[in-house]
């Protein structure tokens, strides 16, 4: 682990020209009764590449982000007296701006916030309009569309519930006012920010969002290129929307000229328009959900996200098998998973898999098996589940029977899941959130809005009706869990986790990532590796990922000897070296106050005090 010292030396090198250039710099007037002042450093000063990473030790607060504006922003906002959520206002606008392909104003949210007695899950998840129905993906030969085609344009755009989410975590948590916690992000889409390395790059791999006139005139350049590294990019559209939501909350999002803005892109699509109306933006409401605590390893609780979120199962019944499992000499072998382990690891996989498939959907929808999603995390259950595990590969599993009766539902095919953004925070009054944030793929619906404003810019539409089983139904006709109904909110993988010492009920960690079903492999991997290797957050984020989503056994590419792959593919494994993109954040205690980690694949960032 690095020294204070050392962390600080590379917290400084991030933070220098704000603070040498201090009068030079921009800044916006406070809002009344605030202490919070933004500093604006000039474009590019503050960043952090992909590659290797130190890890950050901090003593009394530290926030973790994808992106080092949005880091930052956080990190001021903390250091002025807010609290966690305030940080995770402040991160999240910021991440609509510099991370657009990921999160932002047209996506949803799982918060998990825990206020040193309480804890509370948030589900600001987007719903399905109204209009929408079961046959919503259904061509007109009764098959679903291609998931390509359904993704791009309106028909996929779910109603958007972060910004009202957060909106009410903020009334029960904030310390700062509402107005100025949105300072950051206009300052930073009126005077701008230089491009990325990564968002150059997704935007160079990106094709339909050619096909939005906002986005091709505001991301590329007239020969269809897109903006260059270092390129100092302006929203002003998005400058005007926070102005309107700094002055007059979430309704400036839902309301008015926003929301019809937002319902004219979506039903006006040329080729794939959707069913959203004012209307749905106007009703979605956030809910307060009751979190999953699970035990593991006799001394932890680990809690985490309900249905819709399918994550926290997933995970703790991975976990819970594998206690079930017999013991392996060495887990990792010269500093990576062993091809032993990976065994049972991604044979529990399936069996959890097989259960998400089967079982997770909405619960305002769909009925727990046997009447409570703990049946699926049981001991007996899956401690009989465990016994399905062999010396060679199963492959793929069917989902078990955690109650008395099998469900009628039919299991959902394996769909493609992308895009998202993870921040941890924990602030000096002793409150931490974990937050997971999205517009699902890459890019979303590849559809943009300005706000009805004119100006150049704006925010990216989620993709996230996707996320349904774009089929009704079974080949038998059975019903799908997580089929598309009006209102309903899509099953998601987002795994949010906060970790708790049962014995004196400190919290220990905060993490999560992005990575579609991946997150929760890569969530896994990282409770594994730091409360059972021994590993901290940041050596547990870089190791290799791993995982199956019931199919081919997945290892992160260039990661893994070659005599770990052919030994798996002894024991029956179809094991496909891929790229495993995670984007982890994690934050946990030590002796000192906190240590946290971001992941070297994308350019996360760590600060504190």
């Amino acid at each position: 682990m690095p020294t204070t010292q050392a962390v600080r030396t590379v917290h400084l090198l991030c933070l220098a020209t704000v603070v040498a250039t201090l009068s030079a710099c921009s800044a916006l007037a406070p809002s009344p009764g605030s202490s919070f002042r933004y500093v604006l450093a000039p474009p590019g000063q503050v960043s952090a590449p992909e590659g290797s990473k130190p890890g950050w030790a901090t003593q009394r607060f530290a926030v973790a982000a994808a992106n080092p504006l949005a880091t930052d922003a956080g990190y001021q906002v903390l250091k002025a007296g807010g609290s966690a959520v305030d940080a995770a206002i402040a991160v999240q606008m910021v991440l609509t701006l510099v991370e657009p392909q990921s999160s932002g104003l047209g996506g949803g949210a799982f918060l998990l916030h825990w206020d040193g007695t309480k804890l509370v899950a948030l589900d600001g998840r987007e719903t399905a309009p109204a209009a929408a129905d079961e046959n919503l993906f259904l061509q007109p030969d009764g098959k679903p569309m291609p998931f390509q085609k359904a993704v791009v344009g309106g028909r996929s755009v779910g109603v958007p519930g972060g910004l009202r989410m957060l909106e009410l975590a903020h009334k029960s948590h904030g310390r700062l006012p509402w107005a100025a916690l949105f300072e950051p992000v206009i300052a930073l889409s009126s005077q701008g920010f230089a491009v990325s390395q990564r968002l150059h790059a997704q935007l160079l791999a990106e094709k339909d969002l050619l096909s939005d006139p906002i986005a091709r005139q505001f991301y590329y350049r007239a020969d269809g290129s897109p903006q260059a590294v270092g390129m100092v990019l302006k929203n002003p559209a998005l400058a005007e929307i926070f102005r309107q939501i700094a002055r007059s909350g979430a309704d400036a999002l839902h309301r008015g000229s926003v929301a019809r803005d937002i319902v004219q892109r979506v039903q006006g699509h040329a080729s794939n328009p959707g069913r959203m109306t004012e209307a749905d933006l106007a009703n979605y409401a956030p809910v307060v959900r009751e979190s999953l605590c699970t035990q593991w390893l006799q001394h932890l609780r680990v809690c985490g996200f309900p249905p819709p979120s399918s994550g926290h199962l997933a995970v703790m019944q991975m976990l819970g098998i594998l206690e079930h499992t017999p013991p392996v000499p060495s887990a990792l072998e010269q500093g990576l998973p062993g091809p032993q382990w990976l065994h049972y690891y991604t044979e529990a996989s399936r069996l959890a898999f097989a259960d998400r498939a089967q079982y997770v959907a909405d619960p305002g929808f769909v009925s727990a098996p046997a009447g409570d999603w703990n049946s699926l995390l049981a001991p007996a259950y899956l401690r009989q589940r465990a016994t399905l595990i062999g010396a060679t590969s199963m492959k793929q599993a069917t989902a078990g029977v955690p109650g008395a009766l099998a469900v009628g539902h039919a299991p959902q095919a394996d769909q493609p899941e992308y895009g998202t953004s993870h921040i941890s925070i924990v602030d000096s009054y002793g409150n931490a959130l974990a937050m997971t944030t999205t517009i699902e793929a890459v890019w979303g619906a590849r559809l943009m809005s300005d706000g009805g404003t004119g100006l150049a810019g704006g925010f990216v539409l989620n993709n996230e009706l996707t996320d349904f089983s774009l089929a009704p139904a079974d080949a038998q006709g059975r019903p799908i869990a997580n089929r598309v109904q009006a209102g309903k909110r899509p099953r998601s993988s987002m795994s949010p986790s906060l970790v708790f010492d049962r014995r004196d009920g400190r919290l220990l960690m905060t993490l999560g990532s992005p990575g579609g079903a991946g997150i929760i492999h890569y969530t896994a991997k990282t409770l594994i590796a730091t409360q059972q290797w021994g590993l901290n957050a940041q050596q547990a984020i870089d190791l290799p990922n791993f995982g199956t989503y019931n199919g081919p056994t997945l290892l992160e590419a260039g990661r893994f000897p070659a005599s770990t792959v052919e030994a798996l593919r002894k024991q029956g494994h179809t094991a496909n070296e891929v790229p495993l993109p995670s984007g982890l954040q994690a934050i946990q205690r030590t002796p000192t106050g906190w240590f946290g980690g971001a992941d070297p694949r994308r350019e996360g960032l760590v600060m504190g005090d």
